[in-house]
């Protein structure tokens, strides 16, 4: 328990202040003139980031242990954020934000804190402890979102930056507790033979379950990243007050704790594609009766609980299946790549985002697409199978 905990702890502080980062578009924008589109394509950038780092840093974690990587991201995210108030341009922001600051949550997140959860847990806890890390990055942003737009009233957005580049700090000594233990030798364990990093990552570039669940995930990051980075401006078009954002992404959060739990806990009890298909169809769904509601704040405190429950509830399965397929000694790299594909889909929601909002005055094209992708992405996870993958040898691969 107290591996998971100390991985759930650490994701609430990198996914906390990544997930927060929306508040601050309209505040910089006011600050520097830059621009609408200017921010969100530095917010995109950061989208893209931190999937293309997470990869890197589960191979990096597989092959010299988790402690390097989750210092390196905690001191590179705080860095980026203490720097993100120095830079005047887009540039600038592009290396503070899109770089440094989302180099630092992605090697703090997901694939290396579930990868080393994961090694140091027996093969019946893993379903239950993936949703209670997931639940802390969700705790982050129910504890983030309004308290970095508290301090953006107090201090300023530049203040608020320097203020969560100490806070992100606090997670060091967090690190110690989940990587102080040697990997369980019953969690990583297996029947199988080993054919190694290069021969188990072309095996499951070949493998159609592999590829549909990236498919998937592609629209999840799609429709988190637009959310995160314009619900805030969409709620400002309707003529209501900052909070209602602020309270809005904290709703999310805080249901998403309650969805992650549950959806941990039916891991180990229901088919995965299953879960992922019915929790990607409820989006679409939801994202429809937004469209037909008044906008008003209920409205979105609704919405945002709506969207909640299966906010980033799509983890546990995904990296699940992730684990079914090819097993967990290579867990850090494989989810990585699915995190990538996901953050592609982050992106192009952030980035599009931008543009909808500078060329066109609203959303609403966003929002269609996003039901559209999300309606795809349920029927992409119904032909995914969940037995194991049989490893090649090593010489087989080439």
């Amino acid at each position: 328990m107290a591996v998971t905990l100390a991985a759930a702890g650490i994701l609430m502080v990198t996914m906390g202040t990544r997930q927060s980062l929306g508040l601050f578009l309209s505040p910089i924008n006011t600050s520097t003139g830059l621009g609408m589109a200017s921010i969100s394509f530095a917010m995109a950038v950061a989208q893209f980031t931190w999937g293309a780092i997470q990869p890197l840093a589960g191979a990096a974690a597989d092959r010299w242990g988790p402690r390097p990587v989750l210092i390196a991201g905690i001191v590179l995210l705080a860095l980026g954020n203490a720097l993100t108030p120095l830079m005047g341009s887009s540039w600038g922001l592009i290396f503070s934000l899109g770089l440094l600051a989302a180099f630092g949550s992605g090697a703090g997140s997901f694939s290396v804190l579930i990868g080393a959860a994961a090694q140091r847990l027996p093969t019946d806890a893993r379903g239950a402890a993936s949703g209670v890390i997931n639940a802390g990055g969700s705790l982050g942003q129910f504890v983030f979102a309004p308290l970095a737009q508290q301090l953006i009233q107090v201090q300023g957005w530049m203040g608020a930056m320097y203020s969560l580049a100490v806070i992100t700090l606090l997670a060091l000594p967090l690190v110690g507790k989940l990587t102080g233990g040697a990997p369980a030798a019953h969690a990583t364990a297996s029947s199988a033979p080993d054919a190694g990093l290069r021969a188990t990552l072309r095996q499951a570039l070949r493998e159609r379950s592999y590829l549909l669940l990236h498919a998937g995930f592609f629209t999840c990051g799609f429709h988190i990243a637009f959310l995160v980075t314009h619900l805030p401006t969409e709620v400002d078009l309707c003529g209501l007050p900052a909070s209602v954002a602020s309270w809005s992404l904290a709703l999310i959060g805080l249901s998403n704790i309650v969805g992650s739990l549950w959806v941990g806990h039916l891991v180990g009890r229901h088919r995965s594609k299953m879960i992922l298909a019915i929790m990607y169809g409820s989006r679409a769904l939801l994202v429809l009766a937004y469209l037909a509601m008044p906008r008003e704040p209920w409205v979105f405190y609704l919405f945002a609980i709506g969207l909640g429950l299966t906010w980033l509830a799509t983890v546990p399965p995904t990296a699940g299946l992730v684990g079914k397929l090819f097993g967990v000694r290579y867990l850090g790299t494989l989810f990585g790549l699915t995190l990538l594909s996901h953050q592609i889909g982050g992106f192009l929601g952030a980035l599009l985002g931008g543009l909808a909002i500078t060329r066109l005055g609203d959303y609403t094209w966003m929002w269609w697409a996003d039901i559209a992708l999300a309606a795809l992405a349920a029927v992409l996870n119904l032909p995914i199978r969940e037995a194991r993958v049989r490893p090649l040898p090593a010489s087989a691969s080439g």
